[in-house]
């Protein structure tokens, strides 16, 4: 494997220090959608032949996933922004506790390499601290396919008995529209025998996405998108050459960044579509947003309190919840925010409030009183939503900021710091001894 992550895991113990307080002005270039190029690149075990998958972003879970694949047999070049992934000789289909527990997309694999091998070995998946991430709904749907799966010792065994070690097709209801069950089952249901319906299937951008390759590759699949989607499996599948989706959380990341230093930017490329409740907020927030068919201009002025729950896509998503609230800190009245997805996902609250923020937390609901200004402060990210609403919170803030847990923002958002300086912030990543900026 031939994969390297980003430059600036070498420096030792890295923080990212802002200068805030600028307005920022420009352009702010989004790169591909890492949670679709995650479970795209998983899908590259369903065939033998070579899968070439275009935008995809260089972070640390790419990286992850590459190695998850290699440990397997396959086989991951990168060039440039395009991964070649070749899946010929995928000889081992047990994958390493060390990678899925660092990585919860790992987990995806058990549905293609099922469905390759008749057999797949996968710890119980690990990734942020920010709540439960049950797999149920992947195990119950596999059963409904044929296969037999045990749990123990924190490992899920799967394996197709009969001769020709090939799931079934079969009716799957989903207890909840689990992003990960439904593109998991889908992968195991494009090479089974017969036809597969998901009930409840979820919706987000990136089920769609999957789809696309999987039918790219000579999948039957129809109503991606939709509630209910049905897949009528193949023998084999073939190789294909395929653009991941813009990333809608990094796209939405910098939208807010516009807005909570109450400038103009334009944001491309964006799909409106997959951020409606988000651009929906930001305009009853008093932002004024253009959409020029390829990207957004984003205008802030004075922002205004807003309300907000987070829900399954088309609802708001919730790695957009933490960001959101550094941006609803500094509004003009009370802000709620109810998190309805995780259950330990507002633990960016103690950092804001290091801050200045003014937030009252009840159970899974924030109380935001927003307040003329931020203050530069010593700030932990305590997972990778978490960071960029730090980061957000430094932009505005008045001061110098100090932001750690970066090993967290380099897993969703790749050239972060240069991104952000090309449109004017001043930002660096530097040793956690090294001098702080001196304020603007």
């Amino acid at each position: 494997m031939t994969l390297t992550a980003v430059p600036s895991q070498t420096l030792l113990n890295p923080i990212l220090e802002i200068a805030g307080g600028r307005s920022l002005r420009g352009e702010l270039g989004v790169s591909g959608a890492k949670n679709s190029a995650l479970v795209l690149m998983a899908a590259c075990l369903l065939t033998r032949d070579q899968i070439r998958l275009r935008n995809v972003p260089p972070l640390t879970d790419i990286t992850a996933m590459g190695e998850m694949l290699a440990s397997l047999g396959g086989r991951v070049v990168r060039k440039g922004d395009c991964l070649e992934l070749d899946g010929d000789h995928i000889n081992n289909s047990t994958a390493p506790y060390e990678l899925v527990n660092s990585l919860r997309a790992s987990f995806f694999c058990i549905g293609p390499l099922l469905a390759r091998t008749g057999m797949a070995k996968v710890p119980m998946p690990g990734g942020c601290q920010i709540g439960s991430r049950p797999v149920v709904e992947h195990v119950r749907g596999l059963k409904a396919m044929g296969a037999q799966v045990t749990i123990e010792h924190g490992v899920v065994q799967a394996v197709v008995p009969g001769r020709s070690h090939r799931l079934k097709g079969g009716r799957i209801h989903l207890d909840c529209p689990s992003v990960g069950a439904t593109e998991t089952l889908m992968m195991a249901a494009a090479l089974a025998d017969g036809e597969t319906v998901i009930e409840n299937a979820a919706l987000e951008p990136e089920v769609v996405d999957l789809a696309g390759l999987l039918i790219a590759m000579g999948a039957r699949i129809r109503g991606a998108g939709t509630p209910t989607i049905t897949v009528v499996g193949v023998d084999r599948l073939h190789g294909a050459d395929y653009t991941v989706i813009p990333d809608r959380i990094e796209a939405g990341t910098f939208l807010l960044a516009a807005a909570i230093t109450r400038s103009e930017l334009r944001v491309a490329p964006l799909i409106p579509e997959h951020l409606g409740a988000v651009l929906t907020k930001l305009e009853e927030a008093g932002c004024r947003l253009e959409h020029d068919g390829i990207g957004t201009i984003i205008e802030a002025r004075d922002i205004q309190a807003v309300d907000l729950r987070t829900q399954p896509f088309p609802g708001f998503p919730t790695d957009l919840q933490a960001p959101f609230m550094s941006l609803l800190a500094t509004a003009q009245g009370t802000s709620v925010i109810t998190e309805n997805i995780f259950e330990n996902r507002m633990q960016h609250v103690a950092e804001l409030q290091r801050m200045g923020a003014a937030i009252r937390l009840q159970g899974n609901t924030a109380f935001i009183e927003g307040v003329s200004r931020l203050s530069g402060a010593p700030v932990q990210g305590t997972d990778l939503r978490a960071s960029a609403a730090m980061v957000l919170a430094g932009l505005a803030a008045e001061g110098i900021t100090t932001v750690r847990g970066l090993e967290y923002l380099d897993r969703g958002y790749a050239n972060l710091e240069a991104k952000l300086a090309s449109v004017g912030a001043r930002l660096q990543r530097v040793s956690a001894n090294s001098q702080l900026l001196q304020a603007a």
